[in-house]
């Protein structure tokens, strides 16, 4: 009998024990060496009925009746039971490539396998049985898994076991049966019935050497701490920090020149701390900056306008503001923003203020004629009351029209027209032991686009990886999750990092790979609450199948923590920037920048290089540029690449998309084919890269879609400079 303990007790009786059992939810009570009783709700290892004199010894409590002896039970039930056989070991009809290897002792703090999962809070609810533990295992990709306690699944890698020495035990210690299948046993107390995948590695990482592995560089120290990175289409850097908070008393935001290394500081008369950024489509690439703090900041709606090229410190401009003319309807603080396919701008979730409660809304702007408020959206409502997870929303347009949505461990379809959900589509999965995980902050995961390639038939596929679970001082998840949101019946795909990840970056690269960099091991996005930095960068290559997708990189020795952020410059590089964790002095406030350089930049190969003269482009149109140099791979393996511009911050990047249009060359000139429609490609700015095989040119930025939406003439207001369209 599994369940309750059999504790002496010296006033034990028959009745004393069928309370202490029918207490527990059992229906069978059973007591042993006049003193023990135990619970259950069936009798195990084949037990059978002997005679009733065998159970001699006096209750200690009342020695007029009897109380089992040794090895002898007196059963009291308040009707049939089953009898279980005595349970052996499964080594036959497990799923998939599993095979048995023994019975391991674990008595060791931490766990031989990591991840402990429970399907029930204890063993008589529970229906775990060995098949059910090696399916969730291998389904988040661990290839080494087991049983204990009869219910416990524990799932790890290989390896893991040999590492901690001699835990070899004889499988009769592991003879606890399962509860979900009596025949079979699953593990006992502190003993593991062990299994590993034998089959095809459910993942396959590679780690790179030398050259290939990429290579980190500390170059620059900014004024600042940056919280919010965006490349402008002068090729400057803007850095927005958290004004009026942060260091140095500083006015909140700087404009960069790495060509040159000079900062020139543009003046912002709010607060932005954990708002909205991301360029417009106006002809101007001005940027646009939403949302913010504390009091008149969360309300914000500021422009900055690139006055400068890049090598010359000639700009004026600095952030236009003016909380009296021009405001959001409603308070956000940790919102996103997009731009949608009709060229206007979407603001969604956030919280009203520092630690105030969730904003379960969304609004157009420039704020439509005739509208005065907001839209209540009821799945943004939900977040309250699920862990307040509406801050930093992922949302992407999708080529069939419709948003793509997610916030905690959910996924939806959104109408561009009203913004309400059309689809609910499947859960994101977290964790083998807990599956309300969260991919967007606190939780704090990082989301991408996969490449979008003429003609632009094949689904677009999504991926979110790293997050977090509730609990503070929680491992971050060590996966990514995948999915074609357009797709019939569409699944989330899991596949392993190679390591835990909260709060990380990715950036996307001219040649359609994913740079994975910055976050912890452990914790969740907020300040103090994450540790064990991940210095480690890895690279994600969509176009290999699932589970061999990522290549181990080069190390870094800065740790980037929450507020840490990286973006794509126009020469290849990735500029890493930021990181505020304010855990009392433990890691700093981060001002160092840095350079991660790409494979294709170390090679030694020469970049390309190229002219193109118009840089407005209409959908479906085709425009001619002209290689200006010698291609070493020819140009049958000439690409181009279109990396639309961003705004990042705590893993989100507001406005990603990479795309490679169709190509054409006759000599030294080609043509390129704009995207077909603002489905695909919603208007925005992209940086332009030739690609020689892998090697990308510096990029030209060109201006796909227009301004359908006029906001180059928004705001019509005294200080505040519209560009027109």
């Amino acid at each position: 009998m599994n369940g309750a303990p059999g504790s002496p007790s010296n006033d034990m009786t028959p009745e004393k024990c069928i309370g202490i059992c029918i207490g527990l939810g059992y229906t069978v009570a059973g007591l042993e060496y006049a003193e023990e009783c135990f619970c259950g709700n069936a009798l195990n290892n084949g037990a059978s009925k002997t005679s009733e004199s065998d159970c001699n010894m006096a209750c200690k409590g009342d020695n007029t009746q009897m109380c089992g002896a040794g090895n002898r039970l007196s059963i009291y039930s308040d009707g049939d039971f089953p009898v279980w056989p005595v349970p052996k070991v499964q080594k036959d009809d497990l799923p998939g490539d599993w095979e048995y290897k023994g019975c391991v002792f674990d008595n060791a703090n931490p766990y031989i396998l990591e991840w402990l999962w429970e399907d029930a809070p204890n063993y008589a609810s529970s229906k775990m049985t060995i098949p059910i533990c090696l399916e969730r295992c291998q389904k988040f990709g661990y290839s080494a898994a087991g049983v204990e306690y009869g219910r416990q699944c524990v799932c790890g890698d290989l390896g893991k076991v040999e590492e901690r020495g001699d835990v070899w035990k004889d499988d009769g210690f592991c003879s606890m049966p399962c509860p979900g299948d009596r025949d079979h046993t699953c593990g006992a107390g502190n003993h593991i019935s062990y299994y590993e995948w034998a089959g095809e590695p459910l993942n396959t990482f590679h780690y790179a050497s030398g050259p290939e592995a990429g290579l980190y560089e500390h170059f620059s120290t900014s004024p600042i701490v940056p919280l919010i990175s965006s490349v402008g289409i002068n090729d400057k850097v803007i850095f927005v920090e958290k004004h009026g908070t942060s260091l140095d008393n500083t006015e909140g935001s700087f404009e960069f020149d790495y060509s040159t290394n000079t900062y020139r500081e543009l003046a912002l008369k709010t607060d932005v701390f954990c708002s909205a950024s991301f360029t417009l489509p106006d002809k101007a690439g001005r940027m646009i900056n939403i949302g913010g703090w504390s009091a008149e900041s969360v309300y914000g709606i500021r422009f900055f306008t690139p006055d400068s090229p890049q090598g010359e410190n000639t700009g004026t401009n600095v952030w236009e503001e003016d909380y009296a003319q021009l405001r959001l309807f409603d308070p956000r603080w940790y919102p996103t923003a997009i731009v949608l396919s009709n060229g206007s701008l979407l603001a969604m979730g956030g919280e009203s203020g520092s630690d105030a409660p969730m904003v379960p809304s969304a609004e157009v702007l420039p704020h439509p004629p005739g509208v005065t408020e907001s839209t209540y959206l009821d799945y943004l409502a939900r977040a309250e009351a699920i862990g307040r997870t509406n801050s930093y929303p992922h949302m992407a347009i999708l080529p069939s029209g419709g948003i793509f949505f997610a916030q905690f461990n959910e996924s939806r379809i959104l109408s561009q027209a009203d913004f309400h959900s059309m689809q609910k589509l499947p859960d994101m999965p977290g964790s083998p032991v807990n599956p309300l995980t969260g991919r967007n902050y606190p939780l704090q995961g990082t989301m991408m686009l996969m490449p979008q390639k003429a003609p632009y038939t094949d689904l677009l596929e999504i991926v979110l990886c790293g997050g977090t679970t509730h609990e503070p001082g929680n491992d971050a998840l060590d996966n990514c999750v995948s999915i074609q949101p357009d797709k019939p019946g569409a699944e989330w795909a899991i596949e392993r990092m190679p390591s835990k990840r909260v709060m990380p970056t990715m950036v996307g690269l001219p040649d359609g790979r994913y740079v994975i960099c910055n976050g912890a091991h452990v914790g969740r996005g907020g300040f103090g609450l994450a540790d064990d930095p991940n210095l480690n960068a890895v690279m994600y290559d969509p176009t290999k199948p699932l589970g061999s997708r990522m290549t181990v990189l080069a190390n870094t020795t800065i740790a980037r923590l929450y507020h840490s952020e990286g973006v794509l410059l126009s020469d290849g590089k990735v500029l890493i920037s930021g990181s505020d964790p304010q855990d009392n002095g433990k890691h700093p406030q981060e001002k160092r920048l840095e350079y991660f350089y790409p494979d294709y930049l170390l090679s030694g190969a020469t970049p390309p290089t190229f002219t193109i003269e118009d840089r407005d482009w209409e959908y479906d149109e085709a425009y001619e540029f002209e290689i200006t140099s010698t291609l070493a791979e020819g140009f049958a393996n000439m690409r181009v690449s279109l990396i639309a511009s961003i705004g990042s911050t705590h893993g989100i990047t507001m406005g990603q998309r990479t795309l490679f249009p169709e190509v054409s060359c006759s000599g030294t000139t080609c043509t390129v084919v704009a995207p077909p429609n603002a489905f695909v490609s919603p208007p925005s700015w992209y940086q332009m890269f030739v690609l020689d095989g892998p090697t990308p040119s510096h990029a030209i930025w060109v201006r796909i879609g227009g301004d359908p939406a006029g906001l180059g003439n928004w705001p019509q207001l005294p200080g505040f400079t519209a560009p027109g369209v």
